[in-house]
């Protein structure tokens, strides 16, 4: 013991067999000793079998070898000559695959199935047992003798799996073994106990037993079904040189001579092979660190130089992007050695970056293949053909990749400019103090280098620049050490992405029309990926929103509707009738994640149900908080792209558009409030739409669903000069008007109106002309006219004395005693051959507007109304003798929704989707 105790105390000395004391020495087990700890059924057959190999001992090829050291020996003298090439697959199976006895009997089957010629399979430790040993070396370090039971934990769930899995001499032999190294690894904790301390050495030694046992296992299960198949302890065969204490490199040459020795010992066209674990040159275990066993797929592979290396697993191939952030992410065909590569680097769940490096030498694809579903044919990984089949962007970029938790770091200042050796003292630093620089960024100016390093890091990384540059600060050479944290790196990954145009702009056309901020950029001329660094409240955003560009998946929105009276509601309705054809048809994705009215709200993290809406407000509404509903729609990182719909007439409401569009938020509405309210609360936010790519929506706002303000800007934009802009802008004025003819009174025809629901409850509301005036006052401002609401001179067409009536309902009943002067302005048009039409006036030249009751001939295309139409007339200096005229239904709750709806779909054309 004391040897042992001085081995696992001292980190400097080396494990091997003459360390450990002599009842924890490998040994060759006798066929005599059958468990004590089997079922008293399965018991006296082992022991049959073991009395009977004993009288065949001199035919019998024994197959009981120590998980340590021992070989399994083949008498015959024949040297057998180890076959290379395409004869051979390798197959990888992780923890997942192996996780207990029925998957381990489907692996089986999968190597079964498999008609290459020869198979070598690697396989990991059952699932979660790397992390069971690894508790086991803690527990006892730390003197917790609870490392006792646990231990008795790991023999338990493998003596029952075996039990499961195998029988006759193959089981008993395997369970005598199990007892050994349990029996070897309680003696070799106790030892850990007592010092208190393990090295590196040691703690390899006993995590590797997991993946002995289940090579064992399997190999017994394969065999069990008629095909010769031997294990291999790679430990025996794998030299590998630690060049760090996270990283291994493989001895090929080495390794390709102790493997030819093991099979000309060993022959067989099938062998299950641990994983993880190899040996130094001087014999001593280790291991091959992260995903060590698909590293040792891809040696095997190359040393085999196999057909192809396929790694199972428990996902159906290479995502596009992580699935748990980008639910449309997509299953990538084919990747190139090098894509992968730079996926895995960037933390995609693909491979280790060093395991495609063995089978790059032998261009051996690695096929990512899922084990639960054998249907799908997974990722090849592969040498990449010059002329890679496919169109469009989406082609060039194979995927993206995030990395969480970084901060960057920014040295700057003047003084760097040409002079040698400051990033050689920079990153001289940051080795000095062990930090892994992730990315760096640095301007061809020289005034500034910038790199990221995981958070953690950062501020040892910070300390030592502060002190390496104390005299270049002081003197002003430099002017800042500064750290940015709270970052992520978004990575867009593509064979020969750079050199195809308009990749980049793409890229970055994405993440700007989605509101992230780059704060840092790094491109290789290698050109297989773009680096960027973000917020990290951003990533998932960003993610989102390049992977939506780059793949044409969904176009995805989350929607805030503001306000589900007569308009909300009907829109909403519409949502929900077209929700399936704007999916399928036109990949867009209308998510309603919170309906609030005044009193209540209703919110969802996935999307509410449209089809009963209204149900789920009675049922699940809470107390409306304004800021806690545009927080819920605002927070949501999985959607990348954000929109408030205001459908109120609600000034207040109104009153955050400046904020909502600041955060980054789409704000689409038919409410008034906003264009029409004070002028410099108009112009700041009219400042900020043109400072970002936050889009602010408002068609709806004067025509209803007419495209009057989208005409208005196109004539602007494409250099029209407008001259006057007269209309009808009021459906319910228009009825009226439209109706009031014959002998009919005025006040029936109001009464009509507000029985159809063309009116406000208040009919006042629409006779008084300031809904007309909001419009003339927008469009004024959309113009280029800077006018406040009461600079727009208004004809009211309330008689004086109802303007004060206690209610609508006093209103109507004394409006009738107005009928006759009604009746004598009617008569006078008539007699003129005109009509009464009340109309909103932008009168460019004057630089003015006006809202009056006017008379038009009656062969002028405004008598010619009908309905609730509303008409306005475009004079410019292009329609300058035939005015450009839309005409229309400008009232109703169908078509101002229907005008909100488009709003939207103009956005999701913004920011991406099928136009």
């Amino acid at each position: 013991m004391a040897s042992l105790y001085s081995a696992i105390s001292n980190p400097g000395h080396s494990l091997s067999p003459s360390a450990l004391p002599h009842d924890t020495k490998p040994k060759k087990i006798c066929y005599s000793q059958c468990p004590t700890f089997l079922p008293p059924h399965r018991s006296r057959i082992c022991r049959m079998g073991f009395v009977s190999g004993l009288e065949r001992k001199k035919t019998l090829k024994p197959r009981i070898i120590s998980s340590v050291t021992d070989t399994p020996v083949n008498t015959s003298p024949e040297k057998v000559q180890l076959p290379k090439g395409d004869t051979w697959s390798v197959h990888k199976f992780g923890g997942t695959c192996m996780g207990n006895s029925e998957r381990i009997k489907n692996v089986a089957k999968i190597i079964l199935s498999d008609d290459s010629e020869r198979k070598f399979v690697v396989v990991s430790a059952m699932s979660k047992v790397t992390d069971m040993m690894y508790d086991l070396i803690n527990k006892a370090q730390s003197r917790d003798e609870s490392y006792i039971s646990a231990l008795d934990a790991v023999l338990e769930k493998h003596r029952s799996t075996a039990l499961d899995l195998i029988d006759g001499d193959d089981l008993c032999s395997f369970l005598a073994q199990l007892q050994h190294d349990i029996s070897n690894l309680k003696a070799m904790l106790r030892a850990i106990y007592i010092a208190g301390h393990a090295t590196e050495s040691f703690t390899d030694f006993v995590v590797g037993h997991g993946e002995l046992w289940s090579a064992q296992m399997l190999s017994c299960v394969v065999r069990k079904n008629g095909v010769d198949c031997n294990w291999m302890d790679t430990r025996e065969v794998l030299i590998v040189n630690p060049t760090s204490s996270n990283q291994v490199d493989p001895d090929f040459k080495e390794s390709e001579e102790r493997l030819e020795k093991w099979y000309s010992k060993n022959p067989s066209k099938a062998i299950v092979a641990t994983g993880f674990i190899a040996s130094t040159p001087q014999n001593i275990p280790t291991t091959l660190k992260r995903d060590g066993s698909d590293f040792s797929a891809a040696i095997m592979g190359a040393l085999f130089k196999a057909g192809q290396v396929t790694i199972w697993t428990d996902v159906d191939g290479v995502y596009s992007a992580d699935p748990r952030k980008v639910s449309e992410a997509v299953i990538l065909k084919t990747l190139s050695y090098q894509e992968a590569w730079e996926m895995s680097y960037f933390g995609a769940n693909v491979l280790h970056p060093r395991t495609i490096i063995p089978v790059m030498r032998y261009d051996i694809p690695i096929i990512i293949r899922n084990v639960f579903n054998l249907a799908a044919p997974g990722t090849k990984i592969c040498r990449s053909t010059e002329d890679e089949e496919g169109q469009g962007l989406e082609s060039f970029v194979k995927g993206f990749a995030t990395i969480d938790n970084l901060a960057l770091v920014n040295v700057e200042g003047t003084g760097m400019a040409g002079v040698p050796g400051t990033a050689s003292t920079i990153f001289n630093a940051v080795k000095d103090v062990g930090a892994n620089v992730i990315m760096i960024s640095q301007a061809s100016s020289e005034h500034s280098v910038c790199f990221a390093v995981p958070e953690k890091e950062v501020n040892a990384v910070f300390e030592l620049l502060q002190s390496r540059f104390h005299e270049a600060l002081n003197a002003g050479r430099l002017s800042q050490v500064q750290v940015i944290p709270n970052c992520s790196i978004l990575a867009t990954v593509g064979q020969k992405m750079a050199s195809t145009p308009g990749v980049s702009a793409t890229l970055f056309n994405a993440l700007a029309k989605a509101n992230i901020n780059v704060r840092a950029i790094a491109q290789g001329c290698s050109e297989y990926n773009i680096t960027v660094v973000l917020k990290r409240e951003d990533c998932i955003r960003a993610l989102r929103a390049v992977h939506s560009r780059f793949y044409l998946s969904r176009t995805t929105i989350a929607m805030g509707i503001i306000g589900p009276g007569l308009i909300g509601a009907t829109l909403l309705d519409q949502l929900r009738d077209q929700a399936a054809t704007l999916k399928e048809e036109f990949n867009i994705d209308l998510r309603v994640m919170g309906i609030t009215g005044s009193r209540t709200m209703l919110l969802s993290e996935a999307g509410i149900d449209l089809s009963r809406w209204r149900e789920l407000q009675k049922e699940k509404g809470v107390v409306a908080d304004m800021d806690k509903f545009v927080q819920h729609v605002h927070g949501n990182q999985f959607i990348p792209n954000k929109v408030l719909v205001d459908c109120t007439a609600d000034s207040s409401i109104a009153s955050h558009y400046y904020d909502w569009l600041r955060k980054g938020i789409h704000v689409v509405t038919p409410n008034k409030k906003a264009n029409s309210g004070p002028l410099d609360q108009y112009l700041k936010i009219r400042a900020l739409q043109r400072q970002s790519y936050t889009h602010y929506f408002y068609e709806a706002t004067v025509g209803a669903g007419l495209p009057i303000i989208n005409t208005l800007q196109g004539l602007l934009e494409t250099g029209d000069k407008i001259l006057r802009i007269e209309g009808v802008f009021s459906g319910t004025l228009s009825y009226i008007f439209n109706n009031f003819i014959g002998r009919r009174t005025f006040s029936e025809v109001v009464a009509e109106a507000k029985h159809a629901g063309y009116t406000e409850p208040d009919p006042r509301d629409d006779l008084s002309g300031t809904d007309v005036c909001r419009k003339v006052i927008i469009l004024a401002r959309e113009s280029g006219l800077k006018l406040e609401l009461s600079d727009i001179p208004v004809e009211s067409l309330v008689p004086e004395p109802l303007k004060n009536s206690a209610s609508a309902e006093d209103f109507m009943e004394k409006l009738p005693q107005f009928d006759h002067d009604w009746a004598k302005k009617r008569q006078i048009a008539e007699d003129a051959g005109e009509v009464l039409r009340y109309v909103g006036v932008v009168d460019m030249v004057n630089q003015k507007g006006t809202v009056k009751l006017q008379t038009y001939k009656n062969d002028h295309p405004f008598a010619q109304l009908s309905g609730a139409d509303n008409i306005i007339a475009f004079t410019t200096t292009r329609y300058k003798d035939q005015p450009l005229i839309i005409r229309g239904p400008g009232a109703g709750a169908e078509v101002t929704a229907g005008g909100v709806f488009s709003d939207i779909l103009r956005l999701a054309s913004y920011l991406g989707a099928p136009s």
